[in-house]
Protein backbone atom coordinates (compact mmCIF):
# COMPACT_ATOMS: atom_id res chain seq x y z
CA UNK A 1 0.00 0.00 0.00
CA UNK A 2 1.43 3.34 -1.04
CA UNK A 3 0.77 6.75 0.46
CA UNK A 4 -0.05 8.14 -2.98
CA UNK A 5 -2.69 5.44 -3.53
CA UNK A 6 -4.48 6.52 -0.36
CA UNK A 7 -4.48 10.12 -1.60
CA UNK A 8 -6.08 9.01 -4.89
CA UNK A 9 -8.62 6.83 -3.07
CA UNK A 10 -9.75 9.68 -0.79
CA UNK A 11 -10.00 12.06 -3.76
CA UNK A 12 -12.32 9.64 -5.64
CA UNK A 13 -14.35 8.96 -2.50
CA UNK A 14 -14.90 12.69 -1.95
CA UNK A 15 -15.65 13.67 -5.56
CA UNK A 16 -17.38 10.40 -6.58
CA UNK A 17 -15.81 10.95 -9.98
CA UNK A 18 -12.51 9.61 -11.38
CA UNK A 19 -11.83 12.50 -13.76
CA UNK A 20 -12.53 15.23 -11.19
CA UNK A 21 -10.44 13.32 -8.64
CA UNK A 22 -7.55 13.17 -11.12
CA UNK A 23 -7.76 16.94 -11.60
CA UNK A 24 -7.82 17.44 -7.82
CA UNK A 25 -4.58 15.52 -7.24
CA UNK A 26 -2.94 16.76 -10.48
CA UNK A 27 -2.51 13.40 -12.17
CA UNK A 28 -3.77 11.90 -15.44
CA UNK A 29 -7.03 10.02 -15.04
CA UNK A 30 -5.68 6.68 -16.45
CA UNK A 31 -2.80 6.78 -13.92
CA UNK A 32 -5.22 7.43 -11.07
CA UNK A 33 -7.44 4.53 -12.18
CA UNK A 34 -4.45 2.19 -12.38
CA UNK A 35 -3.33 3.12 -8.87
CA UNK A 36 -6.83 2.57 -7.46
CA UNK A 37 -6.94 -0.89 -9.11
CA UNK A 38 -3.50 -1.68 -7.68
CA UNK A 39 -4.71 -0.68 -4.22
CA UNK A 40 -7.77 -2.93 -4.58
CA UNK A 41 -5.55 -5.86 -5.60
CA UNK A 42 -3.31 -5.19 -2.59
CA UNK A 43 -6.29 -5.16 -0.22
CA UNK A 44 -8.11 -8.03 -1.95
CA UNK A 45 -11.39 -6.12 -2.19
CA UNK A 46 -13.19 -3.67 -4.46
CA UNK A 47 -13.38 -0.17 -3.00
CA UNK A 48 -15.88 1.36 -5.45
CA UNK A 49 -19.01 0.25 -7.25
CA UNK A 50 -18.58 1.60 -10.76
CA UNK A 51 -21.86 2.19 -12.58
CA UNK A 52 -22.28 4.56 -15.51
CA UNK A 53 -22.34 8.08 -14.03
CA UNK A 54 -22.48 6.76 -10.48
CA UNK A 55 -19.47 5.96 -8.24
CA UNK A 56 -20.24 4.67 -4.75
CA UNK A 57 -18.16 3.14 -2.00
CA UNK A 58 -18.34 -0.56 -1.22
CA UNK A 59 -18.37 -1.78 2.38
CA UNK A 60 -14.59 -2.16 2.13
CA UNK A 61 -14.33 1.39 0.81
CA UNK A 62 -16.47 2.72 3.66
CA UNK A 63 -14.22 0.94 6.17
CA UNK A 64 -11.02 2.27 4.57
CA UNK A 65 -12.09 5.90 4.14
CA UNK A 66 -11.78 7.13 7.79
CA UNK A 67 -8.51 5.24 8.21
CA UNK A 68 -7.08 6.73 5.01
CA UNK A 69 -8.14 10.24 6.04
CA UNK A 70 -6.45 9.78 9.42
CA UNK A 71 -3.23 8.51 7.83
CA UNK A 72 -3.16 11.48 5.44
CA UNK A 73 -3.89 13.91 8.28
CA UNK A 74 -1.11 12.43 10.43
CA UNK A 75 1.31 12.70 7.52
CA UNK A 76 0.35 16.33 7.00
CA UNK A 77 0.89 17.03 10.71
CA UNK A 78 4.29 15.37 10.59
CA UNK A 79 5.26 17.39 7.54
CA UNK A 80 4.14 20.62 9.22
CA UNK A 81 6.06 19.90 12.44
CA UNK A 82 9.25 19.07 10.55
CA UNK A 83 8.89 22.28 8.54
CA UNK A 84 8.40 24.22 11.77
CA UNK A 85 11.65 22.79 13.10
CA UNK A 86 13.45 23.45 9.83
CA UNK A 87 12.34 27.06 9.96
CA UNK A 88 13.27 27.39 13.67
CA UNK A 89 9.74 28.02 14.81
CA UNK A 90 9.76 25.27 17.44
CA UNK A 91 12.09 22.76 19.04
CA UNK A 92 14.66 22.90 21.81
CA UNK A 93 18.34 23.42 22.48
CA UNK A 94 20.03 21.63 25.38
CA UNK A 95 23.05 23.73 26.37
CA UNK A 96 25.51 23.03 29.13
CA UNK A 97 27.74 25.72 30.64
CA UNK A 98 29.83 26.36 33.70
CA UNK A 99 28.08 28.54 36.32
CA UNK A 100 30.43 31.47 35.69
CA UNK A 101 29.55 31.44 31.99
CA UNK A 102 25.85 31.30 32.82
CA UNK A 103 26.42 34.47 34.84
CA UNK A 104 28.79 36.30 32.50
CA UNK A 105 28.57 35.24 28.86
CA UNK A 106 25.21 33.63 28.28
CA UNK A 107 22.52 36.13 29.35
CA UNK A 108 23.03 38.54 26.43
CA UNK A 109 23.48 35.79 23.83
CA UNK A 110 20.45 33.83 25.02
CA UNK A 111 18.33 36.99 25.06
CA UNK A 112 19.29 37.70 21.42
CA UNK A 113 18.58 34.07 20.46
CA UNK A 114 15.21 34.09 22.22
CA UNK A 115 14.22 37.39 20.58
CA UNK A 116 14.97 35.91 17.16
CA UNK A 117 13.53 32.41 17.77
CA UNK A 118 10.91 32.71 20.52
CA UNK A 119 9.48 29.27 19.76
CA UNK A 120 12.72 27.46 20.62
CA UNK A 121 12.92 26.19 24.21
CA UNK A 122 16.30 26.70 25.89
CA UNK A 123 17.26 24.02 28.40
CA UNK A 124 20.36 25.03 30.39
CA UNK A 125 22.43 22.70 32.55
CA UNK A 126 25.09 24.15 34.83
CA UNK A 127 28.13 22.10 35.77
CA UNK A 128 31.88 21.79 35.67
CA UNK A 129 33.62 20.94 32.41
CA UNK A 130 34.12 17.31 33.47
CA UNK A 131 30.40 16.83 34.12
CA UNK A 132 29.41 18.62 30.90
CA UNK A 133 31.76 16.47 28.79
CA UNK A 134 30.15 13.36 30.27
CA UNK A 135 26.65 14.67 29.52
CA UNK A 136 27.66 15.48 25.93
CA UNK A 137 29.08 12.00 25.44
CA UNK A 138 25.86 10.30 26.54
CA UNK A 139 23.70 12.52 24.33
CA UNK A 140 22.02 14.52 27.11
CA UNK A 141 23.27 17.85 25.70
CA UNK A 142 23.45 19.33 22.20
CA UNK A 143 26.21 21.85 22.99
CA UNK A 144 28.38 22.74 25.95
CA UNK A 145 30.57 25.69 26.90
CA UNK A 146 33.64 24.20 28.56
CA UNK A 147 37.02 25.38 29.83
CA UNK A 148 40.11 24.16 27.95
CA UNK A 149 42.09 22.05 28.32
CA UNK A 150 39.44 19.45 29.05
CA UNK A 151 40.00 17.42 32.23
CA UNK A 152 39.83 14.22 30.17
CA UNK A 153 40.36 14.95 26.44
CA UNK A 154 37.87 13.06 24.31
CA UNK A 155 38.34 12.30 20.60
CA UNK A 156 34.56 11.92 20.36
CA UNK A 157 34.11 15.68 20.91
CA UNK A 158 34.68 18.61 18.59
CA UNK A 159 35.73 21.83 20.34
CA UNK A 160 35.93 25.33 18.87
CA UNK A 161 37.73 28.04 20.84
CA UNK A 162 35.32 30.84 21.68
CA UNK A 163 37.26 33.32 23.80
CA UNK A 164 40.22 33.81 26.13
CA UNK A 165 39.18 35.55 29.30
CA UNK A 166 41.24 37.31 31.98
CA UNK A 167 40.74 36.48 35.64
CA UNK A 168 40.63 39.24 38.28
CA UNK A 169 40.64 39.45 42.06
CA UNK A 170 37.48 40.63 43.81
CA UNK A 171 37.32 41.84 47.39
CA UNK A 172 35.05 43.80 49.70
CA UNK A 173 35.50 47.60 49.56
CA UNK A 174 35.26 47.58 53.38
CA UNK A 175 38.25 45.23 53.72
CA UNK A 176 41.94 46.07 53.14
CA UNK A 177 42.80 45.97 49.44
CA UNK A 178 44.76 42.93 48.30
CA UNK A 179 48.35 43.45 47.17
CA UNK A 180 48.74 46.38 49.64
CA UNK A 181 46.47 48.56 47.55
CA UNK A 182 48.44 48.41 44.32
CA UNK A 183 46.57 48.82 41.04
CA UNK A 184 47.31 45.22 40.08
CA UNK A 185 47.79 42.03 42.09
CA UNK A 186 50.25 39.25 41.32
CA UNK A 187 49.67 35.63 42.32
CA UNK A 188 52.43 35.79 45.01
CA UNK A 189 50.47 38.65 46.60
CA UNK A 190 47.73 36.15 47.40
CA UNK A 191 50.00 34.36 49.87
CA UNK A 192 48.66 35.27 53.27
CA UNK A 193 45.28 36.40 51.88
CA UNK A 194 42.20 34.47 53.00
CA UNK A 195 40.55 33.10 49.87
CA UNK A 196 36.88 32.36 49.26
CA UNK A 197 37.14 29.18 47.21
CA UNK A 198 34.79 27.31 44.91
CA UNK A 199 33.77 23.71 45.43
CA UNK A 200 35.82 20.76 44.22
CA UNK A 201 35.37 20.09 40.50
CA UNK A 202 35.00 23.79 39.72
CA UNK A 203 37.37 24.83 36.92
CA UNK A 204 38.26 28.12 38.64
CA UNK A 205 39.24 26.30 41.82
CA UNK A 206 41.69 24.03 39.99
CA UNK A 207 43.17 26.97 38.07
CA UNK A 208 43.66 29.17 41.14
CA UNK A 209 45.11 26.44 43.34
CA UNK A 210 47.51 25.36 40.57
CA UNK A 211 48.70 28.98 40.11
CA UNK A 212 49.38 29.39 43.84
CA UNK A 213 51.28 26.12 44.04
CA UNK A 214 53.34 27.13 40.99
CA UNK A 215 54.48 30.15 43.06
CA UNK A 216 55.46 27.89 45.94
CA UNK A 217 52.64 28.28 48.45
CA UNK A 218 49.36 26.65 49.45
CA UNK A 219 46.34 28.96 49.33
CA UNK A 220 44.63 29.73 52.65
CA UNK A 221 40.86 29.21 52.47
CA UNK A 222 38.55 31.31 54.60
CA UNK A 223 35.53 29.43 53.25
CA UNK A 224 35.18 26.92 50.44
CA UNK A 225 32.57 24.86 48.66
CA UNK A 226 30.36 27.50 47.06
CA UNK A 227 28.99 28.16 43.59
CA UNK A 228 29.60 31.50 41.86
CA UNK A 229 26.76 33.48 43.49
CA UNK A 230 27.69 32.18 46.93
CA UNK A 231 31.38 33.01 46.46
CA UNK A 232 30.58 36.58 45.40
CA UNK A 233 28.23 36.97 48.36
CA UNK A 234 30.89 35.75 50.81
CA UNK A 235 33.40 38.20 49.32
CA UNK A 236 30.93 41.09 49.66
CA UNK A 237 30.49 40.10 53.31
CA UNK A 238 34.24 40.52 53.83
CA UNK A 239 35.11 36.86 54.41
CA UNK A 240 38.01 36.97 51.95
CA UNK A 241 39.03 37.55 48.35
CA UNK A 242 38.32 35.42 45.27
CA UNK A 243 39.68 34.96 41.77
CA UNK A 244 36.86 35.17 39.23
CA UNK A 245 36.42 35.80 35.48
CA UNK A 246 36.44 39.43 34.38
CA UNK A 247 32.99 39.07 32.75
CA UNK A 248 31.49 37.91 36.03
CA UNK A 249 33.14 40.75 37.94
CA UNK A 250 31.90 43.28 35.38
CA UNK A 251 28.33 41.97 35.46
CA UNK A 252 28.13 41.24 39.19
CA UNK A 253 30.63 43.79 40.50
CA UNK A 254 28.17 45.85 42.55
CA UNK A 255 29.49 45.95 46.10
CA UNK A 256 32.87 44.51 45.06
CA UNK A 257 36.34 45.91 44.54
CA UNK A 258 37.81 44.56 41.30
CA UNK A 259 41.61 44.38 40.96
CA UNK A 260 43.31 43.10 37.78
CA UNK A 261 45.98 40.44 37.99
CA UNK A 262 49.37 41.72 36.87
CA UNK A 263 51.40 40.04 34.14
CA UNK A 264 51.52 37.25 33.26
CA UNK A 265 48.15 37.10 34.98
CA UNK A 266 45.69 34.23 34.84
CA UNK A 267 43.48 33.39 31.90
CA UNK A 268 41.07 30.70 30.85
CA UNK A 269 40.09 29.53 27.39
CA UNK A 270 36.40 28.92 26.72
CA UNK A 271 35.38 26.53 23.95
CA UNK A 272 32.12 25.37 22.43
CA UNK A 273 31.91 21.57 22.31
CA UNK A 274 29.61 19.04 20.66
CA UNK A 275 29.77 15.37 19.75
CA UNK A 276 31.84 14.61 16.66
CA UNK A 277 29.67 11.71 15.52
CA UNK A 278 26.30 13.51 15.64
CA UNK A 279 25.49 16.84 13.99
CA UNK A 280 23.74 19.23 16.42
CA UNK A 281 20.07 19.95 15.62
CA UNK A 282 19.29 22.95 13.42
CA UNK A 283 18.34 25.16 16.37
CA UNK A 284 21.54 24.21 18.23
CA UNK A 285 23.61 25.03 15.14
CA UNK A 286 22.00 28.47 15.01
CA UNK A 287 22.81 29.10 18.67
CA UNK A 288 26.36 27.91 17.97
CA UNK A 289 26.64 30.43 15.14
CA UNK A 290 25.43 33.27 17.38
CA UNK A 291 27.90 32.34 20.10
CA UNK A 292 30.80 32.23 17.64
CA UNK A 293 29.79 35.58 16.12
CA UNK A 294 29.07 37.36 19.41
Amino acid sequence: MQFQQLQYFVAVAETRHFTRAADLVHVAQPSLSQQIKALERELGADLFLRARGNITLTDAGEALLPLARRILADADTARHEVQELAQLRSGRVRLGATPSLCTGLLPDVLRAFHDRYPGIRLLIEEGGSHDLVRELARGALDLALVVLPLPTPSPALTTVELLREDLVVVSSPDAPAPGRGRRTVRIPDLEGERLVMFRHGYDLRELTVAACRAEGFEPDFAVEGGEMDAVLGFVRAGLGVAVVPRMVATRSGRGLRVTPLGRPGLHRTIALAHRSDVAPPRAARELQRMLLER
